[in-house]
């Protein structure tokens, strides 16, 4: 169990990588000598795997990171564990699984090479384990990487589920094309669910290119695709020694690589993504994190192996990189405090940032307000009203407390409205909705799982659903009969992505919807006194009810 709370943990392949020295890759059908009299002149092993490299170089620059799982209770699991301890990594472990990982790997004199992988226990892990067994461990974390590479797809999705439902933010390496991760590691429409539950993508080129189909080449290119199809926060695409391409949001560019002497390419994507973890966690701009991730990877392929040998490193990286990384000891139980590049960050500044970036975000929001749209969401209450209907309201994560005050609200006014579980609707609670019914669906993405299986449910029932959300092109949005659209560019806060402004935005246009219904109905303060029997509000609509002018005024209309 983690007794702190870690900057990153991450769930996937932890192997044990047997190198072997090679003249060069061979192809199908060839034969090949090796160097050396004997098998284990040229063997070497050593700790590595996607996820537990890139939290080894992330732990390298300062991070305090963990990883959980299953392995094998052998002597590979132990030679792994020994690894993890001699960085401080935290892990968080079940011994149960049939054998640990491992990969041989064929490296030739360019430090080319080709990997044969065993998964082991990393096959066997299944997706109830991750709540059942890790939860708390993955809920002292800031942020959650995971691996599309080794682990069930199934199991992935569970792990990114997790953290949306928590809060955390995610990190998705596609490290295979989807080609070979659907021949081994689940279905398609698996693969797709992972890929837009991400927070942040980071696809291998040849990942990117058979995921972007006609986009591929161009690797900005694509990375902009897959944006705009999964809708990530940002995908960066590595490109080995051309470096690597960003989009995010007002962000497409390119950052090139270092020059340096390879000698094992093996790794180098996974020091990449380890750094880039560093570089999210102290809120460093795209440009700078894609320069240190460069750096890291670069340190990465001056040397045989992917796992860090040690801290010494960050100097290396450091150097190459240009930019003081955070000073300070890193001891196994000490990690520095989180910087903005070479500047530690103020609480009360990043609290006024906040507050100058909400301000603008809700200005913008109401020149993207659409009064017609409104309007007609009115019209749709009105008519089901007409024919008892009644409205529900609903969401998942922080949308589904927006929802349930939407439903009070609204309630409040003069609309009757409750509030629809939105898991549970696949459960059973689809009997709380009529045909005749309106249901409101909130959600920023538009992309939620879990609402759009039960907005799906909503129409097959007949109802007519109204859509709240930042995207108008998003799955939800398609599957509504009305969409409001409560745009927002930018969350605030000292990562970005924790929902913050996109909660604001969303109870700001239900409570624009609720004045329209309070105006269409005409609703009274005798009829609002009634309703509020108690408390300072009812009180002084009661009081303003008793004035005479206002009961002339009622009675003009």
């Amino acid at each position: 169990m983690a007794e702190t709370l870690l900057d990153a943990v991450g769930c996937g392949s932890m192997v044990v990588d047997l190198f072997r020295r090679t003249p060069r890759i061979i192809s199908a059908d060839e034969k090949i000598l090796l160097d050396g009299e004997g098998a284990a002149a040229s063997d070497q092993l050593a700790v590595g795997g996607v996820v537990l490299n890139h939290l080894g170089w992330a732990r390298v620059l300062g991070l305090e990171t963990g990883i959980f799982g299953k392995m094998g209770d052998d002597r590979y699991g132990e030679f792994l564990r020994a690894g993890m301890n001699s960085l401080g990594i935290r892990h968080h472990l079940t011994l149960d699984g049939s054998a640990s990982s491992c990969a041989t790997i064929f490296v030739d004199a360019a430090g080319n090479r080709a990997i044969y992988m065993l998964r082991g226990a990393t096959a066997e892990l299944k997706p109830a384990e991750i709540r059942r067994r890790h939860a708390e461990f993955i809920r002292n974390a800031r942020m959650v990487t995971t691996e599309i590479s080794q682990l069930p797809l199934a199991t992935v999705i569970a792990i990114l589920l997790f953290a949306r439902t928590h809060s955390i933010p995610t990190v998705l390496d596609v490290d295979v094309p989807p080609g070979d991760a659907c021949a081994t590691l689940g279905t398609r429409s698996e693969l797709e669910r992972a890929l837009k539950l991400a927070t942040v993508l980071k696809p291998a080129k040849a990942a990117a290119r058979e995921l972007a189909g006609n986009g591929g080449g161009d690797a900005l290119k694509m990375a902009e695709t897959l944006r705009t199809r999964y809708g990530n926060r940002a995908v960066i695409i590595t490109e080995g020694d051309r470096g690597c391409a960003i989009a995010a949001h007002d962000t497409a560019l390119r950052v090139p690589a270092f020059e340096v002497r390879q000698v094992d390419a093996t790794g180098a994507g996974d020091a990449f993504l380890g750094a880039m973890l560093a570089g999210l966690r102290w809120g460093l701009g795209w440009e700078s994190i894609g320069r240190l991730a460069n750096a890291t990877g670069a340190v990465c392929v001056t040397r045989l192996g992917a796992f860090p040998s040690g801290f010494e490193l960050r100097d290396e990286i450091a150097k190459l990189w240009g930019e003081r990384l955070p000073s300070g000891s890193i001891s196994p139980h000490a990690a520095p405090e989180p910087v903005r590049a070479d500047i530690a960050l103020d609480p009360a500044r990043e609290v006024e940032r906040f507050f100058e970036l909400s301000l603008a975000q809700l200005a913008s929001l109401k020149g993207a307000l659409d009064l017609t749209a409104i309007s007609r969401a009115v019209e749709m209450i009105h008519i089901a009203e007409t024919r008892s209907g009644r409205v529900h309201v609903t969401g998942v994560g922080k949308s589904e407390h927006v929802a349930r005050y939407a439903s009070s609200l609204f309630c409040s006014v003069g609309t009757m409205a409750t509030f629809l579980h939105a898991t549970e609707t696949l459960h059973g609670s689809l009997g709380q909705v009529h045909p005749r019914d309106v249901v409101i669906a909130i959600s920023n993405s538009g992309r939620t799982a879990e609402l759009c299986a039960a907005a799906e449910a909503i129409k097959d029932h007949g109802a007519q659903l109204i859509a709240v959300t930042g995207n108008d092109v998003s799955e939800l949005a398609q599957l509504a009969d009305l969409v409001l659209r409560a745009p927002i560019e930018k969350e605030g806060g000292v990562l970005g992505l924790a929902p913050r402004i996109s909660v604001l935005a969303q109870v700001f246009v239900l409570a624009a919807l609720s004045v329209a219904l309070e105006a269409a109905r005409g609703l009274t303060l005798e009829e609002y006194s009634r309703w509020h029997r108690a408390g300072s509000i009812g009180e002084t609509a009661r009081r303003l009810a008793s004035r005479p002018s206002r009961r002339k005024l009622d009675s003009a209309r």
